[in-house]
């Protein structure tokens, strides 16, 4: 039987849409580029989320050198002093474990939430990798002047790390309060020492936040989280 005029033109145009469709897929163009799971739109693949760089891990190699450590401790305790001073210390320092762990889960959920509410720019202007000698400085000025503990100041520079602050800065800011923190010299360091020796150790140390930062961006220019 001849094949009708109608289904000629329904075998063409079945056919060409088959064509078409081929050249779509071969080209590329028609179809909507498949989306890895796991991605958002607006966020590219390769950039990494705020706070990436905290580590996940729960148990570590230094947890379990700690715990160890501990132990190692105790037994030691407990053996050359007794039970008494055994059980004593332990009970003071659980009590004392007890109280640092809400300072330790609000440094952590600062360091997680920085990067989230600070501008990323603005960030970068002030210490930055391209900040030079001024963002240095303002890392300095902030570590010795911040008044929390190490609980807050070692979260926040790694909150800051993470919202584009250099490694420079970054660790200018945690040398300057380590070394020069106000808090610390005001309370406690003036109310056991001599002021001229306060004010000695302080000048001596002003400059060394400022060296280290400049160093570190020496060796490791333009680390970031």
């Amino acid at each position: 039987a001849c094949p009708t005029p109608g289904g000629r033109a329904g075998a063409g145009g079945w056919a060409g849409r088959t064509a078409g469709a081929g050249q779509a897929r071969h080209s590329g163009r028609g179809l909507p580029a498949p989306r890895r799971a796991g991605t958002t739109r607006g966020m590219s693949d390769t950039q990494p989320r705020p706070g990436a760089s905290t580590p996940r891990k729960l148990i570590d190699g230094s947890l379990i050198f700690l715990v160890c450590l501990g132990i190692a401790a105790g037994i030691g305790v407990y053996v050359l002093k007794g039970p008494d001073d055994f059980w004593r210390i332990l009970g003071h320092e659980s009590l004392f474990s007890a109280a640092l762990l809400p300072k330790i889960a609000f440094g952590v959920i600062i360091a997680t939430a920085l990067p989230f509410l600070l501008s990323r720019e603005r960030i970068s202007r002030a210490v930055g990798p391209d900040s030079g000698l001024k963002g240095l400085a303002i890392a300095t000025l902030a570590g010795a002047v911040f008044p929390g503990g190490p609980s807050v100041i070692f979260p926040l520079s790694l909150g800051l790390l993470a919202a584009g602050a250099d490694l420079g800065a970054c660790v200018a800011l945690s040398s300057s309060w380590m070394l020069i923190g106000l808090n610390r010299t005001l309370i406690w360091e003036l109310s056991f020492l001599p002021a001229d020796m306060v004010a000695l150790r302080v000048a001596l140390s002003l400059p060394l936040p400022f060296l280290i930062g400049w160093t570190v961006r020496r060796l490791w220019p333009g680390v970031r989280a």
